[in-house]
């Protein structure tokens, strides 16, 4: 019975976790040290779902996109880059609203885990290279309504 329960899970997990996820969608602006202000136009992951999901199958991304990923309470956090084609940056946000670290250009379809230095409140995934050509590093500020 145990095999077969396995085998029924190997057939239909597959097509079920590519299933579409549908997100809301907002703006997040990164405030810089420097007084700069970059704005993305985000998709919302809250529910498990859209967690999961997040922008796994994705073939590409428009330049000032990116998908916010809001936890309910501030916990360690850990991502990867399964299923995951597009070179990203992940930006840890602390409870505070400030970056708390940034890793930058992840490898695509790795499970290695990619984590944040601290209690994270949320994650910014955008482009891979965004940070560095925008200058977006540790301790600038994110501006959402879901963050102080």
């Amino acid at each position: 019975m145990r095999r077969v329960l396995a085998l029924l899970l190997v057939l239909f997990a597959g097509p079920l976790a590519a299933q579409p996820v549908t997100y809301p969608k907002d703006t997040v602006t990164i405030e810089t040290a420097s007084g700069a202000k970059h704005r993305f136009n985000v998709e919302l992951a809250t529910s498990p779902a859209q967690i999961a999901q997040g922008l796994m199958f994705r073939r590409q991304m428009a330049a000032d996109a990116g998908m916010l990923f809001i936890f309910e309470r501030p916990d360690p956090a850990t991502f990867w880059m399964k299923n995951t084609y597009i070179p990203l940056d992940m930006i840890f946000i602390g409870p505070d609203g400030r970056i708390l670290n940034i890793a930058e250009r992840t490898i695509p379809l790795t499970e290695t885990p990619v984590p944040a230095t601290g209690p994270t409140r949320a994650v910014l995934e955008v482009n891979g290279g965004t940070s560095s050509r925008l200058g977006i590093k540790p301790g600038d500020r994110v501006r959402h309504s879901s963050l102080p």
